[in-house]
């Protein structure tokens, strides 16, 4: 592998050009993620409130996401995206404006975060498939590590800025969302790429054919499952209040320095992921990561040490970038490009489904085995999980390169 490639990715001018506007895009979308719901507390006060704030969003974004993603196959995937932060950025000047007029209430914000939801719904494919088109193959896995490493920077920055601005006012954050959105849009609609659309017809089939292809090719299957319940199984942002009040017997700060843990982790993993990719056994690294996940997630659930807690979630986060990252680049590598947007779809259900439900499975077995038994129960899970899949999906645990060519399918 020639020393030059990290050079040559910096010089893929379109993928810088999009690099940069997901980072001011993921960022706003922190920002205001924050903003919203400390908005809605501060008008209701309703714990009840802020739920349906999430709720709002997730739900439409559920319903929506296979339809966005035949769309992303169908039309230009940067206009797309453009059109996305465009709608971000109005809903942004919707809320200065309801803040300085004295209209902002409940009803309001609930109604905001159903266009958010569905403008989520619409980017997150479209971002994913565009990837692939702006950089060569054999700099796919770097392009994606960066990618990872500038979302995990966003973040890490967009909510504690988007905190940090609250305290000047809701519509200071609010005004700098919009613009950081508008640059987003501006930088995508820069974007040249040869865009080649779908020629399906719009039907239930070919809104559904992600499924379809994600099933007959195991080793996407196999990758994607694998992080799903990876994720399912070993996730413990729901209960790390619980973690640093009663166990590591820390305050507010410590918990912010808990759940930014797993972030630095991911981070530190994608810079040398850009630096030294992974070239070979790809298959069995991407399962061994994930086993290294659940092992740390046991001991994180067994640490009565702050230091070593955060050593652990740090761990996890560089672990799941190692599987991010694979997985990533696989799905994109084996998927041809007319595919790309709803087998993105399919993946962004699967990583929805898994970070909601697994808060859900985190707290439920808390209240059956207390909160230790829970992330212990979860990181035996993901053990089990990573020992399973190299039985059921073979052909993923002996993968060896990245980019294995398969007759019959397209490039990118």
């Amino acid at each position: 592998m020639p020393q030059n490639r990290l050079s040559e990715l910096l010089a893929q001018k379109q993928f810088i050009r999009f690099w940069l506007a997901r980072l001011n895009g993921t960022t706003a979308n922190q920002m205001l993620m924050v903003a919203v719901a400390w908005h809605m507390y501060d008008i209701t006060s309703s714990p009840w409130d802020l739920g349906l704030v999430g709720l709002f969003q997730f739900v439409p974004a559920l319903v929506m996401t296979l339809p966005a993603g035949h769309m992303a196959d169908r039309v230009h995937r940067g206009r797309i995206f453009a059109a996305c932060m465009f709608t971000q950025a109005l809903m942004a000047l919707l809320l200065v404006t309801a803040t300085h007029e004295g209209f902002a209430n409940r009803s309001l914000i609930l109604g905001i975060s159903v266009v958010l939801g569905l403008a989520r719904a619409f980017q997150m494919p479209a971002q994913q498939a565009l990837t692939p088109q702006l950089v060569p193959r054999e700099l796919l896995q770097r392009a994606i590590a960066l990618s990872s490493g500038g979302m995990e920077v966003a973040v890490i920055g967009g909510p504690a800025l988007g905190g940090l601005l609250y305290v000047h006012g809701a519509t200071t954050v609010y005004a700098t969302c919009m613009a950081l959105m508008l640059i987003a849009c501006a930088l995508t609609l820069s974007v040249r790429y040869d865009h080649q659309p779908s020629t399906a017809s719009a039907t239930w089939q070919t809104v559904f054919a992600g499924l379809g292809f994600v099933w007959r090719h195991k080793i996407i299957l196999g990758a994607t499952t694998l992080d799903l319940f990876a994720v399912l199984l070993g996730g413990a942002t729901a209960l790390l209040p619980i973690y640093a009040r009663d166990i590591l017997h820390t305050g507010p700060a410590g918990l912010g320095l808990l759940r930014a843990a797993p972030a630095v982790g991911a981070l530190t993993m994608s810079m040398v992921l850009i630096r030294w990719p992974l070239q070979r056994w790809v298959g069995p690294k991407l399962m061994g990561a994930v086993a290294v996940f659940g092992l740390a997630m046991v001991v994180f659930g067994l640490s009565s040490h702050f230091g070593l807690s955060l050593l652990a979630l740090a761990i996890t986060g560089a672990a799941d970038n190692v599987s991010v990252v694979t997985r990533s680049t696989l799905v994109q590598l084996e998927t041809p490009d007319d595919m790309r947007g709803r087998v993105s779809a399919v993946n962004s259900i699967f990583i929805g489904a898994s970070n909601q439900l697994g808060e859900f499975e985190s707290g439920a077995t808390a209240a059956l085995m207390g909160p230790v038994g829970s992330v212990v129960f979860g990181g035996m899970g993901t053990l089990l999980v990573a020992a399973l899949w190299f039985r059921l999906f073979p052909a993923l645990a002996r993968r060896d390169r990245m980019s294995e060519p398969m007759p019959g399918r397209a490039d990118c």
